[in-house]
């Protein structure tokens, strides 16, 4: 049963949300599920099995230095991301872009995550 929501961009972004959730219940392939907030951008692999958090980055880490809320520290993000899913030999993935729209920061760190060997 659908909530009844007064807000349209809330309303929206949880139609997003649950259109990318049916599409990506089907793989069995770890899943890199995405966050941003106005400050932060969040990026986490999650075991498909048993719904677990694999592995995390995120603008807040100190292994990720610099500014917290640009393009430039979402691509540090997707990189980091990327490093530890090696660390623990995950090579394909499936996107979750949580919703939220593919351009600026998500799409900035989906990129630096390729570029870094991840494939999806």
């Amino acid at each position: 049963m659908q909530r009844k929501v007064r807000n349209r961009k809330r309303s929206a972004l949880e139609a997003r949300q649950r259109r990318t959730a049916r599409s990506i219940a089907r793989s069995a392939r770890p899943r890199l599920t995405v966050y941003r907030s106005s400050k932060h951008i969040y990026a986490q692999l999650v075991d498909p099995v048993s719904g677990k958090t694999i592995a995390s980055a995120s603008t807040r880490a100190k292994s990720v230095s610099g500014s917290t809320g640009n393009v430039e520290a979402a691509g540090a993000v997707g990189k980091a991301i990327a490093e530890v899913a090696k660390q623990n030999n995950i090579e394909e993935v499936v996107f979750n872009r949580n919703g939220f729209l593919y351009h600026g920061r998500i799409k900035a760190l989906a990129d630096a995550a390729r570029e870094s060997g991840l494939r999806f």
